[in-house]
């Protein structure tokens, strides 16, 4: 069973949330952040705070933006994810292995939005590589970092395709914000092509923090975590097997996911 998300983590959320409604409603309108607030009497400086996710408004300054955005103060406080802004956020779920990094940035191409890695935004968050977080600081502070640096990239992107680490759906309330506010799509492959690719890659580095001596070793461990995070990764919206498979081929497929 997930563990309940805190109160403080529903508000941090929210603010991101409504943040984002006011982004993009002054991008698609094409109105400067400097129009708003003279329109609506919030000063610029605190439009950027709510922009940012991190503005706390209250309800007769929630009804003058909402006046001055001629929208509604009920649809732009409520409470449910914009199912569209959270379908232009592609989402790839999987273990390292499974084709993230490679299909990812081709999608994201294809899609003309930004490619990002949430582990080298988990790096930037710690000021270290993944390695030196799991031994400086544990993996209690890596699940921080990784949860601070899903919401920075969720307010700093409207658009984007995210290649998740792999084991970020082991954690409730990331992979929760992840999926209300992402379209999710859970890359597929066998054991023995995870094992394959991670190798042709020269990447060395031990699943997800776990030392391993020997490929049967390594093969095996790789096979208990899909066994066990099947549940988890079926969460997504979509699947597409990837092994046996060209880049081509499966990017095709990929593309045919993310159609509106």
């Amino acid at each position: 069973m997930n563990a309940p998300i805190s109160p403080a983590q529903q508000e941090s959320a929210y603010l991101a949330q409504l943040g984002q409604r006011v982004r993009t409603w002054r991008s698609g309108q094409q109105v400067t952040r400097k129009a708003l607030a003279a329109a609506s009497g919030v000063s610029e400086r605190y439009l950027a705070q709510l922009e940012s996710g991190q503005g706390n408004i209250s309800v007769l300054l929630l009804r003058k933006l909402a006046q001055a955005m001629h929208v509604s103060v009920e649809s732009l406080a409520r409470e449910t994810p914009d199912q569209d802004t959270a379908r232009q956020r592609i989402a790839l779920l999987g273990l390292r292995g499974a084709g993230k990094s490679a299909l990812g940035a081709r999608l994201a191409a294809a899609l003309g939005v930004v490619f990002v890695e949430l582990d080298s935004e988990v790096e930037r968050e710690a000021g270290a590589k993944l390695g030196e977080v799991f031994a400086l600081y544990g993996h209690e502070a890596y699940r921080r970092f990784e949860r601070r640096a899903l919401e920075r990239v969720l307010r700093t992107h409207e658009s984007a395709v995210i290649a998740a680490g792999g084991s970020l759906v082991t954690d409730p309330d990331t992979y929760r914000l992840l999926l209300d506010n992402c379209h999710s799509i859970w890359l597929k492959a066998k054991p023995e092509e995870h094992m394959n690719r991670v190798i042709a890659q020269g990447d060395m580095r031990p699943f997800e923090g776990r030392k391993m001596q020997g490929r049967s070793a390594a093969l095996d461990e790789i096979r208990k975590l899909l066994a066990d995070r099947d549940r988890l990764y079926s969460q997504a919206e979509a699947s597409i097997e990837t092994s046996g498979r060209s880049l081509k081929s499966t990017l095709e497929e990929l593309k045919s996911k993310v159609k509106p």
